[in-house]
Parts: C-alpha cells; structure tokens; sequence
C-alpha cells in the first residue's frame, strides 16, 4: 500500500468511527466553552538526550517546543521497559498494579489487569474523538477503544511524515469534537538495521553524527563500537525530532495550535547497557515537555514527576471523570510554568519482567539526594534485553570483560545484591552500594519504610499478604 492509499484508509477510519453512533455528551469541567483537546506524544527508548538539555544532539522542533512550554527536569517514568511504561502511561496506575507485567506482543502475552478503565476508554466516555497514531504496544484490545487505529507499527517503519499526515486527516475528518490523539513513535527504538537510517525518509533530511564526536553518557565505556552505535540513535532521535516539527505544522494548519494540550516524553531509557530496564536514573530520568495553550513558556520546573501524573493531568485537562477507583498519581497542571512546587520531592519504580524469560522484580524510590532499590529475586542474574543484547556496544561490552559500564564493573551490573542504596549527591552514577553501611542504617531505613508504605498502599502483589482474593482489587 503506498502513502496515498494509506492516506485514504486513514480518513474512511476516521469517518466510520466517528459516525457510528451518537457520541456522548462531554463532562463539565474547566473551561468547557472552549474545546480542549489533547496531544500526547510518546518516544521511544530515548533519554536525556535533547539539544535543550544539553545532549548534543539536534533537535530544533523539540528545543522549541520546551522553549514555549513547561520543560520537567526530574520527570521519571513508573518502570523502564516499553509496554509496562505505556500501560502506566495509560492507567495512571503503576504496572504491579495494572498487571502489564512486561511486554504485551508475540510470546510475551502480558495485558491489563480485567476492569482497568484507561484514557481512550475514559475520554471517549466524556465526548472526545480518539485516536492512536503509529506504535501500540498494549492489551487487550477491548481496553484500548480508539476510534482509529492509524499509521500503525510496521517491522523497520520510521516514516515520520506519514504520521503527521495521518494525525493532520483524521483532525480534519472528526470536524468539531474535541480530540485525544496519541502519536507513538518508533524512533529512537532500535531497528533491525541501523536505528531505521538504512534508508531515506519522506519530508526528513538526515542529520548525522561522526561516531568520534559523539558525546558519550557516563553509564557506558568510551570505546569505538559504542561511539558508532550512539551515533546511528542520535541521527534516529533527529528523525523524530522532525516528525514533531511536522506534528506542530498539522495542529496549526488545522487551527488547534491554540486549543491543544501537547505532552512530549519518552517510555523509558535509551536502549544500551545500564538504561532501558534499569531503575538506575538512565532508565528512569527522561525528557518531559508540556505545552498548554495560554501559558507563558521557557519554564523548568524541577518537581520531581512521574509517569502516574500523566493520566491524571490529561484527565484534568479534559474535564472528564477518571476510573471507579483512584489513581496514585496527580495532576501537573498546576505545576506548570513554575519553578518547584513543595511536596513534589520523591518517586516510585517498579518492574517484573521485560521479555518473558527475563524475570527480575525490583522497587525503588528515589528522592533529589537518594536512591534506594530493592531487587526482589537479588539471586537471579541481572537479564539484558534481547534488542540490548544484540547490539554492537553490548557485544563490543560483554567480549571483554574488564570493559566497565561507566564506573561499575560487569560483574556487578549483572548479579546485584539485595538492597541498593547511593547518595546521589556524591554519587550520581549510583555505584557505591551503601546499603549496609552502619552509618548509613537510619537514612536507608527511613527510605525503606516509605518503600514498604507505598507497596502497601498500591497494593503489591509482590508484597506479603497481598494475593489472597479478599484484597485483588486496583
């Protein structure tokens, strides 16, 4: 099918959806008179890595975006792996309690927990035209009643063009309702050739990188084969950074630059040893921009959110009802376009699996000073994600093993001891374990007990006493 004929059956998607019945009314909330509509845009397996942050690589459309918006510096998904941090993203509901325990396609087969309400669910039910653009990622499907499901993932596909077209039609097609659409990318996910570079994009002019200029994160080692393989992610992440360029241009060509919520952020870390599946801050210390019409820009906000806040916010935005029961998270609307907010000083991880045979539970809860992590199967050795482990850095890592990943050697990356504990402040790569440090106890265990309040709290099924009938609920 070429672009025209997918084109085609984008808007003939769009129309049957949205005609088959009436729609109803949406709910009373702020500002009903004006329509507020919602664009969440989701990266994937990106970090830190933006022009605006410093990252060295280019992305204009992005910096801008940030430049008139609120950019979060210490926004943090919930789990670092890609479908348990898209049902976050979806729930509001951390993924020990939604049940999308790893990964949702081929044999991994993990889904939502029955009676999960999630925001297309949600949002339909309050008036609002949905629409998932490009990667899912999720399930079941009766959980996820888009009106359409368009541009969706193709093995190798980075056609950023086509989404914005595909967005851009079915904006144009719904005429007057207000609209929830979420465009997922597959940048800067690992392709099966070169990040997707293998081949030119339509609308997109390649921005490369030379491998011996690349900066390099601190949680890898400087050596030519992880240069080579970051400078193929970096041209990927430039790919998309156009695509949100060309995202913009749709909104404002359609006349709803003014009336849209836009959220940028990434799933989890970028895909390399030491970030995506970590709780470590490279899988969980990710970019979030937030553009809400009326408000002025160039904000940095440094409270500490997570990936629980995004439902919640979304839901606020819209005026619309949330699930029958509640949510962990909260709202950053009031945040926005301020600096700090007080209270908003800590964060929760959790994560079970990623690919099915790569089981390894783990809790953590970092505060601006502290990160704290219990590995809940600690005998286990730690597993490395199948697209991590074929790369050409891990393979470059893994044949020698004196090569350290940053400042931590091998050996301990992949056995870890029970309890992790490290001072951020003196210790951001978090390498010295002072766990069982005397010294340390009242701190550890102040950290500890919040841990445990909050497994508590979000019922963990991972937690004593938690998986008799009598307490299954969200």
């Amino acid at each position: 099918m070429n672009r025209r004929e997918i084109l085609k059956s984008v808007a003939g998607s769009a129309a049957l959806g949205l005609l088959a019945g009436p729609r109803p009314v949406a709910a009373a909330g702020p500002d009903r008179a004006r329509k507020r509509n919602i664009l969440l845009v989701v990266s994937d397996d990106q970090g830190l890595d933006l022009g605006c942050l410093g990252g060295g690589v280019k992305t204009p459309n992005l910096d801008a975006l940030a430049a008139q918006g609120t950019r979060f510096d210490q926004a943090y998904a919930a789990v670092s792996s890609c479908s348990p941090s898209r049902a976050v993203l979806y729930t509001g509901l951390y993924g020990h309690q939604n049940g999308m325990y790893g990964l949702a396609h081929d044999v991994h087969n993990q889904g939502l927990k029955d009676g999960i309400q999630t925001l297309p669910w949600l949002l339909k039910k309050a008036g609002y035209a949905t629409a998932l653009v490009g990667k899912k990622h999720v399930r079941p499907e009766s959980a996820f009643p888009y009106d359409a499901e368009l541009a969706p993932e193709r093995s190798g596909i980075r056609d950023v063009a086509l989404i914005a077209d595909a967005t851009e039609v079915f904006i144009r097609e719904i005429g007057d309702a207000p609209f929830f659409v979420t465009v997922a990318y597959s940048d800067p996910h690992r392709a099966p050739v070169n990040f997707g570079n293998d081949r030119p994009w339509p609308g997109v002019e390649p921005v490369r990188y030379d491998p011996a200029k690349v900066a390099v994160p601190s949680h890898l080692p400087d050596i030519p084969a992880v240069r080579a393989d970051l400078a193929q992610y970096y041209e990927s992440l430039s790919r998309l950074d156009s695509g949100v360029g060309m995202l913009r241009t749709a909104l404002e060509r359609t006349g709803h630059a003014d009336d849209t919520l836009v959220i940028f952020l990434s799933d989890n870390g970028r895909p390399f040893p030491g970030a995506k599946t970590n709780l470590y801050d490279p899988g969980l210390h990710l970019p979030l921009i937030v553009h809400a019409p009326g408000l002025s820009g160039g904000a940095v906000s440094d409270a500490m959110v997570s990936w629980v806040d995004i439902a919640p916010t979304i839901l606020e935005w819209a005026g619309a009802n949330g699930p029958s029961y509640p949510l962990p998270g909260r709202s950053l609307l009031p945040a926005l376009g301020k600096r700090g907010m007080a209270g908003w000083d800590a964060i929760f991880a959790s994560h079970e699996w990623h690919e099915i045979n790569q089981y390894y539970p783990m809790r953590a809860i970092r505060t601006r000073t502290r990160s704290y992590i219990e590995n809940l199967a600690w005998q286990l050795p730690y597993p490395i994600a199948g697209d991590v482990g074929q790369s050409e850095s891990w393979r470059a890592i893994a044949a020698d093993p004196r090569l350290r990943l940053g400042k931590r050697s091998q050996a301990a990356y992949l056995q870890r001891p029970a309890r992790e504990f490290y001072d951020l402040e003196r210790d951001p790569d978090e390498v010295v374990n002072l766990a069982e440090r005397r010294d340390h106890a009242a701190e550890r265990d102040a950290l500890a007990a919040r841990l445990a309040a909050f497994r508590a709290e979000t019922r963990d099924p991972w937690a004593p006493g938690q998986t008799s009938p009598h307490t299954a609920e969200h």
